[in-house]
């Protein structure tokens, strides 16, 4: 960063957003003197900025001797993801991605006679991620992912909107139909 769009960041916010900036922007821990360096505020001011956070979810902590390190929590990252997905696409087209999400995992299984890709791992005995079969592997685990977090981006954008949460399932099966008051 040029000193000019330094000075600008620093005049144009406050010592808590730019602390918010930095851990935004990282997924490795980091401790308060380097995300005070980064952010152009003392080490006292990120501390008190990070506890904030952390006191919101969306920062946890992890201890490495005296040093405390800081870093964005699965559920901020979770949660910005799933913000950004519903200001990508409706309701309804999600809903029809988790839809095919759901028949595709749920012929991996048919085809491959396991339930999920760990079993399929252990079932084959796959050691090269390169082959045809890591291949699956991988895909396999990344649209389990993607459904998590499309199921999570419906639940989120119908709290936004109600106030309730009714979830039509927590895993992969279709079954359940609960409604929690958020």
């Amino acid at each position: 960063m040029n000193d000019v769009v330094e000075a600008e960041w620093i005049e144009e916010t406050t010592p808590f957003e730019r602390v918010y900036e930095v851990i935004s922007r990282v997924y490795d821990p980091l401790s308060a003197a380097q995300i005070a360096e980064r952010a152009r505020v003392s080490s006292t001011t990120a501390r008190k900025h990070l506890r904030t956070l952390e006191s919101a979810g969306e920062v946890t902590t992890s201890q490495d001797g005296q040093t405390t390190h800081y870093r964005r929590s699965e559920t901020a990252i979770v949660t910005e993801h799933a913000q950004s997905l519903l200001a990508e696409r409706t309701p309804e087209e999600i809903a029809s991605g988790i839809a095919d999400m759901k028949a595709q995992i749920q012929a991996w299984r048919e085809e491959y006679g396991v339930d999920s890709p760990e079993e399929f791992a252990r079932e084959l005995d796959i050691d090269d991620a390169d082959s045809d079969h890591g291949a699956l592997l991988t895909e396999w685990q990344t649209t389990r992912r993607n459904l998590a977090l499309a199921q999570a981006t419906l639940a989120i954008g119908e709290v936004s909107q109600t106030g309730h949460l009714t979830g039509t399932d927590t895993d992969d099966d279709g079954n359940g139909d609960t409604s929690v008051v958020v």
